[in-house]
């Protein structure tokens, strides 16, 4: 994989499970707690262009999937790199405000995307789409401390694994 500036090192969900599962846990309940989030892409110029999406975690991996020919699809067919922010919910900040950073990369062999569809809850919609693997470069976990007076930031980075900052 590489980006503007370089190669970009990702890791599949399953490896920064393995180097902090109370991080990817907790991110995990994020995801899973509301259906649509919001997902950064770069546009053509460079410019950031953000739109909703969903997600699916399956087995070891993290996919996005897109309708056919969208911007969102055709950014991440150009330049892979992202940033997704779970949706937030309700404010009360319950859970923790999670944010990841990665690189996208496309399903295009046939029996992958076939696997891939076949995992899915519910059917796609109808026509054609675009589904990518997330490789991680980030993963973010802001809550509030329990005592409500500062926030506890834990983060993760391939090679480097978790680490917790507690921020007053």
């Amino acid at each position: 994989m590489s980006g503007v500036g370089g190669p970009v090192e990702g890791r599949a969900w399953g490896e920064m499970a393995a180097e902090a599962p109370e991080l990817a846990a907790a991110v995990e309940a994020r995801l899973r707690a509301a259906k649509h989030h919001v997902l950064a892409t770069l546009r053509a110029d460079g410019s950031p262009r953000v739109s909703g999406t969903e997600v699916q975690l399956v087995d070891s991996e993290l996919y996005l999937g897109c309708m056919g020919g969208s911007r969102k699809a055709l950014d991440l067919r150009r330049d892979g790199r992202l940033a997704l922010h779970a949706n937030p919910g309700d404010g009360s900040m319950d859970g923790g405000d999670a944010k990841l950073s990665g690189v996208a990369v496309e399903l295009t062999d046939p029996a992958e995307l076939a696997a891939y569809l076949g995992d899915l809850e519910q059917a796609p919609p109808p026509g054609e789409l675009h589904a990518f693997r997330v490789r991680l470069t980030e993963v973010v976990l802001t809550t509030i401390h329990p005592d409500g007076d500062r926030l506890v930031i834990a983060s993760w980075h391939p090679g480097r694994g978790r680490e917790v900052r507690d921020r007053a």
